[in-house]
């Protein structure tokens, strides 16, 4: 199994979303976040004064899926949140030893 964590737009979760259900990927955790990559904020103004934002809004997406899954979640994750712009996100993957269902106690690997 493992995790893949994606950084994306906020108004890109709806389409990976879909694309990852596509694929039969189901579970999955969404969060809020703030950060920056290489886009490194921007000005904005409020009242009449300009400043700086440097941690932008972005949507944290995590899902666990099988090793001969994880090319296509990956592929179906970056053509759905691809704008071509700065700031697009990107994709981590870490493997996962094993899960235990709360419910069950079952463990899984």
């Amino acid at each position: 199994m493992q995790l893949i964590k994606a950084i994306i737009r906020p108004n890109k979760v709806d389409n990976v979303k879909e694309a990852l259900e596509k694929i039969g990927v189901s579970g999955m955790t969404v969060t809020e976040v703030r950060g920056h990559g290489q886009q490194k904020g921007h000005t904005a103004v409020y009242r009449g004064k300009e400043y700086a934002v440097s941690l932008l809004p972005k949507m944290s997406i995590e899902t666990v899926v099988a090793d001969s899954a994880v090319e296509m979640a990956i592929k179906a994750i970056a053509t759905a949140a691809r704008t071509g712009e700065i700031g697009d996100g990107r994709v981590f993957v870490t493997p996962v030893a094993y899960s235990y269902k709360i419910r069950t106690g079952e463990r899984e690997s």
